[in-house]
C-alpha cells in the first residue's frame, strides 16, 4: 500500500475518479472532511457506493476513517460501512488499548449483522492514526491492543498543531517517524507516513516520503491525486535493491547448504539480519508485481 489517497465522505463526485487513480489504496474520510451536518447523508451516500459493483470487486485497498470513538456518530460509521468490499477501518485518535478493542467489538458486531465475514477468513483490519502526544507515547500498546490492528498511521498536524510544534521542523518530523516506526516494528504491524498539506511542494513531498520508505513505512497518506505517483515511486523497491536482495537468497541458500553461516554479497558481509531484509523486500517486490 505504497500511496493512500484521501477522498472526502461528503463528495461523491469524487469516488469513482479516485477508484480510476494509481493509488494503492483509497481512505473515503468521514471525520474532519466532512462537516458536522453533512456526516449522516455523507455516510448513507458512502455506503450506498461502497455496494455498487465497482468498489465491491475492486482490488485497491479500500479504507473507510470513521469519526473518533468520543463522538455520536462512531457507531452508526461503524454499523454502516462495515460491509463486503471493506478492507479496513481508520480509527483517529484512539485512547488507549481498551478503547481499541471496543471499536473491535462493534465492528465484530457489525460484521454478524450485515453478513460480512461469515466464513471468519477475512476480518476487517484496523488502522489506527497516531496524533497526539499521549497516542505517540503508547504507540506500541495500541499497536498491539488486538490481532486486527494492521497498522498505524502518523498524523503530524493533531500531533503538533495543538502543542505549537511546526510541521517544517525536520528534527520534529523525523522524530515522530522514527518513534511510531519502533512501536509498529515491535508490535509487528505496518507503519503508514502522514498527508504532506502542501499540495504545490512536490519536492518537500518527495523528501519526506523518501525518508519515510528509507525507514521502512509501507506508504504515505495522499490528500491529492498529484501526489500519488510520487508516492508510489518513493516506496517501490529500486531495481538495484531488487538485483542485490535475489543475491543474497540465492547466497543464504549456497551458504545453508554448505553451513556457512556468514557470507559475502557485493562486497558487504551478510549474516541473518540482513538476509530478513532481502526477503521481506523480494516479498514487496512480488506485491507490486515487480517480479515473478
Amino acid at each position: 500500500m505504497r500511496s493512500k489517497l484521501f477522498v472526502p465522505g461528503s463528495r461523491p463526485e469524487l469516488f469513482d475518479k479516485a477508484l480510476a487513480s494509481a493509488a494503492d489504496a483509497l481512505s473515503f474520510d468521514l471525520e474532519d472532511a466532512v462537516a458536522e451536518p453533512k456526516k449522516e447523508s455523507a455516510r448513507a451516500t458512502l455506503a450506498t457506493w461502497m455496494a455498487s459493483p465497482a468498489a465491491v470487486e475492486t482490488t485497491k485497498c479500500v479504507i473507510v476513517r470513521v469519526n473518533a470513538m468520543d463522538t455520536r456518530f462512531f457507531e452508526q460509521d461503524v454499523a454502516q460501512v462495515v460491509r463486503a468490499g471493506l478492507d479496513m477501518i481508520n480509527i483517529p485518535k484512539p485512547e488507549n488499548a481498551q478503547a481499541v478493542r471496543q471499536a473491535v467489538s462493534l465492528i465484530e458486531q457489525a460484521e454478524r449483522t450485515n453478513g460480512v465475514n461469515t466464513d471468519g477468513k477475512s476480518p476487517i483490519k484496523v488502522l489506527l492514526n497516531v496524533e497526539t502526544p499521549k497516542a505517540l507515547r503508547i504507540a506500541f500498546e495500541l499497536a498491539g491492543a488486538h490481532p486486527r490492528v494492521a497498522g498505524l498511521q502518523l498524523g503530524l498536524a493533531d500531533l503538533f498543531e495543538p502543542i505549537a510544534v511546526s510541521r517544517k521542523e525536520l528534527f520534529a518530523v523525523q522524530y515522530a517517524m522514527m518513534e511510531m516506526k519502533m512501536a509498529a516494528a515491535e508490535a509487528g504491524v505496518a507503519a503508514f507516513d502522514a498527508a504532506y498539506a502542501d499540495i504545490k511542494n512536490a519536492d518537500g513531498f518527495k523528501h519526506e516520503a523518501a525518508f519515510a520508505a528509507s525507514l521502512g513505512y509501507t506508504g504515505k497518506t495522499c490528500i491529492h491525486p498529484s501526489q500519488v505517483v510520487m508516492a508510489n515511486e518513493a516506496f517501490r523497491p529500486s531495481d538495484e535493491a531488487i538485483a542485490h536482495a535475489l543475491r543474497v537468497v540465492k547466497a543464504a541458500a549456497q551458504a545453508e547448504a554448505g553451513g556457512v553461516g556468514a557470507y559475502v554479497v557485493d562486497g558487504k558481509m551478510i549474516d541473518p539480519p540482513f538476509l530478513k531484509s532481502a526477503q521481506a523486500l523480494l516479498a514487496n517486490a512480488k506485491s507490486m508485481g515487480l517480479i515473478p
